[in-house]
């Protein structure tokens, strides 16, 4: 199937397969392999394929109902106002779905099952895309890393304000939260094992969302200035505009769903539909419902961090505040486990257990390096929103629409109708001509915001 370049790179890896049989079994050590109906499984120094849907479903919703929704009603409202706002939350929300659906399906192809994304596009695509995929989902899982390192900033900075009139700079808060999601990566270090933790991530989800609709219903009735105007100019609308779009985007999907995908029991597609079935009902209503009372109980005026602006007494805000920073701890794991599991299957020794002494070690420094190295490069350039942004137009427009189609085309090309291969090259033609767009909006707000705020400002 893949043909050229994409066998080359499956022969460099071949040493790294294992074939398939019809029972599951799990390594000794810390390479794991799946041996079922399913097909060749490569190593990896993480748990592959034992999951249930459920447990995927909840890490799903959890994980994408974490602090990151506290700028949604900023960053994909104020720039679109009620009507556009409302009609974009709604179509990329449809078609996250049903790209992220098409992209389950192809989980297995020739008698392999990839458990990783550029695994995937290099056995299509050859060697190029291979790296073109592997530079594009590390720098979403970099950057949206950096965005949960400051939202857990931010949370931590808000409960210091509560109790003091000079609170601690943002980037001691930065610092704090790096510190502790380095513990719990360690403490914690493969997706699968996240399951102990899933009940605890949903409870304290629940708990600040309850509380915050509570205080946004209370704020918005007793706001009767609310102004849902888009301010600036032409140009700016338009830019800022298209920037929502890409948070639109990075709220309903992840860019590594074959790394999520991997984690899951056979059978795959079925579970992983499942579990996606979890993400886009439940799921969406709630980042959705909290992104849209947001706007509604403040207006154009909401601030780009909602806890800032709620109302209420002191104990309120800290709950909040504290929720959210704990609840993040938990739900950034599924974003950077991906990143985790590169490192450690490149310098973990694969023939013992992932907490053998040894392996443990590796473990510790591995993480330490990379929870360091972002946690600077966080604290050195505060501004939350561009992250987003950023991420979702250059990375996530590609991964999550281009790249599916162009699988399908690839595999089932011979085989499609007509209408099919023109819906599939319409979406790559679209999603193409939206990364430059967006990716362009997303460059500007940065260099402006560049222009206002320092290395290591206290915002």
């Amino acid at each position: 199937m893949g043909g050229g370049e994409g066998d080359d790179h499956n022969k460099s890896t071949s040493t790294r397969t294992f074939r398939s049989s019809t029972v599951e079994i799990e390594k000794g050590g810390a390479g794991v392999a799946v041996r079922n109906n399913e097909g060749f499984v490569s190593a990896s120094a993480h748990t592959v394929g034992r999951d249930s849907w459920i447990q995927v479903g909840i890490l799903l919703v959890s994980s994408f109902n974490c602090g990151y929704i506290l700028t949604f009603s900023n960053l994909m409202l104020v720039p679109l106002g009620w009507a556009w706002g409302l009609l974009c939350l709604s179509l990329i929300g449809a078609f996250a779905f049903y790209a992220n659906l098409l992209l389950a399906r192809f989980h297995v192809v020739d008698g392999q099952r990839f458990i990783r994304y550029r695994d995937l596009m290099g056995f299509l695509f050859g060697r190029k895309m291979y790296y073109l995929t592997w530079v594009l989902q590390f720098l979403t899982l970099l950057l949206g890393n950096m965005g949960f390192i400051l939202l857990g900033g931010r949370a931590l900075k808000e409960i210091n304000s509560e109790f003091s009139e000079s609170p601690m700079r943002l980037q001691w808060c930065v610092g704090i939260t790096g510190a502790l999601f380095f513990v719990f990566g360690v403490a914690v270090p493969t997706m699968s094992a996240m399951r102990h933790w899933l009940g605890a991530s949903t409870l304290l989800a629940a708990l600040y969302i309850a509380f915050l609709f509570e205080i946004l219903a209370r704020d918005g009735r007793r706001n009767k200035d609310k102004d849902y105007n888009i301010i600036g100019s032409r140009v700016d609308k338009v830019f800022n505009a298209f920037g929502a779009i890409s948070a639109i985007l990075v709220c309903n999907t992840s860019g590594l769903l074959p790394e999520i995908q991997s984690t899951i029991r056979s059978p795959v597609v079925k579970n992983m539909r499942k579990a996606l079935y979890s993400q886009y009902t439940l799921g969406l209503a709630v980042y959705y419902g909290v992104s849209i009372v947001g706007y509604w109980a403040y207006g154009s005026s909401v601030s780009e961090y909602l806890p800032q602006q709620l109302s209420g007494p002191k104990w309120v805000k800290v709950l909040i505040n504290a929720t959210v920073f704990l609840q993040s701890t938990v739900s950034q794991h599924m974003f950077v486990a991906p990143i985790h599991e590169a490192l450690d299957t490149r310098f973990l020794n694969l023939e013992e257990s992932i907490y053998s002494k040894e392996n443990w070690k590796r473990v510790i420094i591995l993480r330490a390096l990379f929870f360091g190295a972002n946690s600077f490069v966080a604290a050195m350039f505060p501004f939350m929103g561009d992250f987003v942004n950023l991420l979702g137009s250059f990375t996530l427009f590609p991964l999550t629409f281009m790249f599916p189609s162009m699988i399908f085309i690839k595999i089932k090309g011979k085989e499609a109708g007509r209408v099919e291969k023109i819906w599939h090259w319409g979406i790559i033609l679209v999603s193409s001509l939206l990364a430059v767009i967006t990716t362009t909006a997303a460059v500007r707000l940065i260099v402006n915001n560049a222009r206002v705020y320092h290395f290591f400002a206290n915002t």
